[in-house]
C-alpha cells in the first residue's frame, strides 16, 4: 500500500474517464508538458485532473521527482485496468454498431486542408444520400495533430500522406490506400519551359523556388531536388497554396505542387506534368479494428468512391 494512504475508496465509487485517459497519457508521454501538449490544454489542467482522479480513487497516484511525476505502484495498478477498461467500451461501441447495421450513429473525419474539397467533402455527400442516418462529421486537423486525436478516440478516420522520403505509418494505426497524388511543378505562363514539349526536374535548377512551411510539402520537394542532383534556391516560403500560386503568377518563383492543390491554381499560372515527378500516397487511418464496425467501414469506402474520381478527374498516374 502507498504510504500515507489508509485505504482507496470504497467499491462503487465513480471514475471520470477523461481523468483516467490523462493518466494514461502521462504513462505513455512521461511528461505533464508532453500530455498538456498532446491534449491541448495547459499543464496545470492536467496536474488538476490527475489530483481530482486520485481523490476519486483514493489513492496516489503520482509523486515528485525533482521537476517531474513519478507514477505510484497504485497508478501502475490502475493502468493495468484502464487498458480493460478503454477496451471494454470500444467493444461496447463496435457491437452498438453492429447492432444498429452501419445506418446510424456518429463518425468524425479529420483531413489536411487539400483533402477536403476532392475527398472528404464528396464522400460525406455520397454518405447523406446513401445513408441520411449516419452523421458525419468533419475537421480540418493537420498531422501529427490528427493522429493524437485519433489515438485518443476524439476521431475516428484521418486522412494523412506518407512518401519514400517520409517514415511509415505508426504501427499503432490500421491504414486503407485511397490514391497516389503526383507532384506537378507550377510555373509563370510566360516562363521559357511553360510550353516545353518535355520538361525535367534538373532543367529547374537554376529557378527561384517558393517552399510550404513545414510538413510533406516541403520534404517531398527538397528531397526531389536532391534525387535530381541540385540544391534549389528557397526565395520564398509561404503556407496557403492561394498565396503560393499568387507568388508563382507574379514570377516571384516556382513550385512543385500535389495535385489535390491544383484547384487552387489561378490564371497567369501554367501548371504541368514533368518526367521525373516525385509522389506520395495518401491513406486514411483509423485504429486498430475499428475498420471493420459498420459505419466506419461505409466512411471507407465513400472515400475511396471520392478518391477514384479525384484521382481520375486530377488525370492521376499510376502507382509507382
Amino acid at each position: 500500500m502507498d504510504k500515507g494512504v489508509a485505504a482507496a475508496k470504497p467499491y462503487g465509487s465513480e471514475i471520470d474517464l477523461r481523468k483516467l485517459r490523462i493518466l494514461v497519457e502521462l504513462d505513455r508521454r512521461g511528461t505533464v508538458s508532453a500530455v498538456a501538449a498532446a491534449l491541448h490544454l495547459t499543464p496545470s489542467a492536467v496536474s488538476q485532473q490527475l489530483a481530482g482522479l486520485a481523490k476519486e480513487l483514493g489513492v496516489p497516484l503520482t509523486e515528485p521527482v525533482g521537476r517531474r511525476l513519478r507514477l505510484t505502484g497504485a497508478a501502475k495498478v490502475v493502468l493495468r485496468h484502464a487498458e480493460e477498461i478503454f477496451g471494454s467500451i470500444d467493444r461496447l461501441h463496435r457491437a452498438l454498431a453492429e447492432h444498429c447495421g452501419g445506418e446510424r450513429g456518429e463518425v468524425s473525419v479529420s483531413g489536411f486542408g487539400t483533402t477536403l474539397s476532392p475527398l472528404i467533402l464528396p464522400a460525406a455527400g455520397i454518405l447523406k444520400r446513401r445513408l441520411p442516418e449516419l452523421r458525419t462529421t468533419l475537421a480540418e486537423v493537420d498531422p501529427p495533430v490528427s493522429f493524437e486525436l485519433l489515438e485518443l478516440g476524439r476521431t475516428d478516420v484521418v486522412i494523412a500522406v506518407e512518401s519514400p522520403a517520409a517514415p511509415a505509418l505508426d504501427s499503432r494505426f490500421d491504414k486503407r490506400p485511397l490514391m497516389t497524388e503526383v507532384f506537378d511543378v507550377a510555373l509563370p505562363e510566360e516562363h521559357p519551359l511553360a510550353q516545353a514539349p518535355s520538361l525535367t526536374l534538373g532543367e529547374l535548377a537554376d529557378e527561384a523556388w517558393i517552399f510550404a512551411t513545414v510538413g510533406m510539402c516541403q520534404e517531398i520537394p527538397l528531397a526531389a531536388c536532391a534525387a535530381a542532383g541540385f540544391t534549389p534556391q528557397a526565395t520564398h516560403v509561404i503556407g496557403d497554396w492561394d498565396a503560393t500560386f499568387a507568388a508563382v503568377r507574379q514570377g516571384l518563383g516556382i513550385c512543385l505542387v500535389p495535385r489535390l492543390a491544383r484547384r487552387s491554381s489561378q490564371p497567369g499560372v501554367t501548371v504541368r506534368r514533368f518526367d521525373d515527378a516525385p509522389w506520395r500516397r495518401v491513406f486514411a487511418a483509423v485504429r486498430p479494428g475499428s475498420g471493420s464496425v459498420p459505419q466506419i467501414e461505409a466512411v471507407l469506402e465513400a472515400l475511396s468512391e471520392a478518391a477514384r474520381a479525384a484521382e481520375s478527374e486530377l488525370e492521376g498516374s499510376p502507382r509507382p
